[in-house]
């Protein structure tokens, strides 16, 4: 394992589709909205999203490690610490330089848009920080799924949208339900193939506390539920670019139902995590192509 492999490993790659996707439908929606686009604002949105999820992923690569819940009967992907290919200082030092980076950026973005992105943006970084760290990590209760919906949806694409346009509005709360849904099926997929190693180390995640039927159907609703959504966002002339993901979601919520618990359940996340990236392509592609649609 070479260094530039495990910081790869670290920083779990197929994850930041998570951060980048809401980005996009936030500006998308406002472009379309004002008809004008800030590319450096949109740049410095993106790089800082990217940030706080990378700084989040080696934070929790270095806490689990420092806790001892990443044992041998670990089914996720190794971990770079708990597998001695970095050391934990050199992880936690990069989280936090991960953190920083998102922070000057976010000084920027604030000096651009004002007071609610200062909010927005320490709401982030302390919900980046708080995810692993701390008494009470929320990765440790469960409140993991309503955090990623509200950081990876609501938060992410209504603060893009609000520095394209100087506003909030009720459409850009919607489109990040829509993206932000299927981000929080991701976490179901971790926590459900962690369920067993989670209780015995004290976790008490909604995977822990619902039967293996709860975790089942909580991910068919996150999986489906955008698109119950999209015909309040979009005319009839824009849904069906991004309906062409359902199947896709579809697929995949019948491959969780049948998953057995066990490593096979990462590649689903990954998958997971690209149907969640690809909706955000398209939804943000109808919005852009809204003038010839």
């Amino acid at each position: 394992m070479t260094p530039l492999r495990a910081w790869i490993a670290a920083v779990r790659p197929k994850t930041l589709g998570l951060a980048v996707s809401p980005v996009l439908v936030g500006t998308a929606l406002g472009v379309a909205e004002k008809g004008s686009f800030h590319p450096g604002v949109f740049l410095a949105a993106l790089a800082a999203a990217v940030a706080i999820q990378v700084g989040t992923n080696l934070h929790n690569d270095v806490a689990d490690h420092l806790r001892g819940t990443d044992g041998e009967d670990r089914l996720g992907p190794a971990r770079a610490t708990s597998q001695g290919w970095l050391s934990p200082k050199a992880v936690t030092r990069g989280a936090w330089v991960a953190f920083l980076l998102a922070f000057l950026l976010g000084c920027y973005l604030a000096w651009m848009g004002g007071w609610p992105i200062v909010l927005l943006g320490l709401a982030s970084l302390a919900a980046g920080a708080a995810y692993s760290g701390g008494p009470r990590p929320l990765s440790h209760l469960p409140l993991g799924e309503l955090f990623v919906l509200l950081f990876f949806g609501l938060v992410a694409v209504g603060g893009s949208f609000y520095l394209q346009t100087g506003r909030f509005d009720g459409r850009s709360l919607l489109a990040g339900l829509v993206v932000g849904l299927p981000a929080a099926a991701v976490l179901v997929v971790n926590n459900y193939r962690d369920r067993q190693s989670d209780a015995r180390a004290g976790r008490r995640t909604l995977a822990v506390l619902l039967p293996p039927s709860g975790s089942h159907l909580e991910y068919l609703l996150l999986m489906l539920a955008p698109f119950l959504l999209l015909p309040l966002l979009l005319s009839a002339k824009q849904v069906w670019l991004p309906m062409l993901s359902l199947p896709l979601h579809l697929w995949l919520v019948v491959r969780f139902q049948r998953a057995p618990v066990g490593p096979g359940l990462n590649l689903l996340l990954a998958r997971t995590a690209q149907a969640q990236l690809l909706l955000g392509l398209l939804l943000s592609a109808a919005f852009l192509l809204q003038p010839v649609l």
